[in-house]
């Protein structure tokens, strides 16, 4: 496993709960930091295999240009919409920061900080796996009969592994 991080993007933008702020706005830094496997990035010598940080940085633009009331709601899009994008995100943490908040003294900045980990336990063989548990979910282009799905959901009571779906699946 590594960790790709792209640290201190500067925006300016206009978020805040009271209407002054969406009106003036201020300076805002973004950090995202995500956790994955780049093995075959690496021995490939291939961008397409890895997660570009040019790209971390165009979603975290573009939802910054967005005038939101919380920093909160920013950084959850920003978390949905890299785990949309790439498929192998192990774990994943968005920090926003508000320079010089408005807060009748002198203070550097305010932060939230946002972290998900997508590494859970197969309910059936307990060896790790990746799962975003959505509807964007890998585990949805596993074909298993209707049935079966219902009983392995029942007996299980969590999500299963590729190999441990494939293996009622046929394959």
């Amino acid at each position: 496993m590594g960790k790709i991080a792209i640290e201190g993007m500067k925006f300016y933008a206009y978020h805040g709960f009271y209407d002054e702020e969406q009106k003036i706005g201020r300076y805002y830094e973004v950090d995202v930091y995500v956790d994955t496997n780049f093995d075959k990035a690496a021995q490939a010598d291939n961008l397409y295999d890895t997660i570009n940080y040019e790209t971390i940085y165009l979603i975290a633009k573009i939802e910054m240009s967005k005038p939101t009331r919380l920093l909160e709601t920013i950084a959850v899009r920003i978390k949905d919409s890299l785990k949309n994008k790439f498929g192998n995100i192990q774990k994943i943490k968005v920090r926003i920061s508000k320079l010089n908040p408005p807060m009748g003294g002198e203070i550097e900045r305010v932060y939230i900080e946002l972290e998900q980990s997508h590494v859970k336990q197969c309910a059936m063989t307990k060896a790790p796996m990746l799962c975003y548990n959505d509807k964007n979910c890998w585990c949805k282009d596993v074909r298993i009969h209707a049935n079966t799905l219902q009983l392995l959901k029942k007996k299980y009571k969590g999500c299963l592994g590729r190999k441990a779906l494939e293996s009622y699946a046929g394959k």
